[in-house]
């Protein structure tokens, strides 16, 4: 096995060939008798991190208008265990916009305590689990889901609304 040392030569072609904006295989290509990995770890070493932009990355693509569709669509990830291996399905659910939020409030006959609950209502938990006055919500529930329309919207959140409202860190 032979095993090359970067000599300055070498590393004058790398540095050119990098701020040609060449990738790490191409480089590897055009040296020769050297990998991928061996380019990437050198200008590591050597600090080369900034790279010309050509003018076709810098511009901001320009993205698809995709219509919305009439109702609201929510999708669910969903775990179901078969066997040993657990497969994530999606479903996509139709619900309706809510015009009043009802800001938690839960009408005394819709409330349900454990033993009461069943596939057909809401089993989000209401206030403290150790206080007396804890219930659950007790709603129609969606079809295949454990909550009502409300609390699905706030258990179920896109990816995307979670990671803007990421908590800020307590110092």
């Amino acid at each position: 096995m032979t095993v090359l040392t970067w000599s300055d030569d070498r590393v004058e072609q790398l540095k050119k060939l990098w701020e040609a904006g060449l990738s790490a295989s191409q480089i590897a290509a055009e040296l020769g008798n050297v990998t991928r990995n061996a380019v990437i770890g050198k200008v590591h070493r050597l600090g080369l991190s900034g790279r010309a932009k050509s003018p076709a990355t810098t511009a901001p693509r320009q993205r698809k208008a995709t219509p919305r569709p009439a109702q609201q669509m929510m999708r669910v990830a969903r775990p179901v265990s078969r066997g040993n291996t657990a497969l994530a399905h999606v479903f996509e659910i139709e619900v309706e916009p809510d015009p009043v939020t009802f800001d938690n409030v839960v009408p005394m006959g819709q409330r349900r305590s454990l033993l009461e609950l069943n596939e057909a209502t809401c089993h989000w938990p209401v206030g403290d689990p150790s206080s007396p006055d804890f219930f659950f919500c007790g709603g129609k529930a969606l079809s295949g889901l454990p909550y009502c329309a409300q609390h699905s919207r706030l258990a179920y959140q896109p990816a995307a609304d979670r990671r803007r409202q990421q908590p800020k860190p307590a110092r």
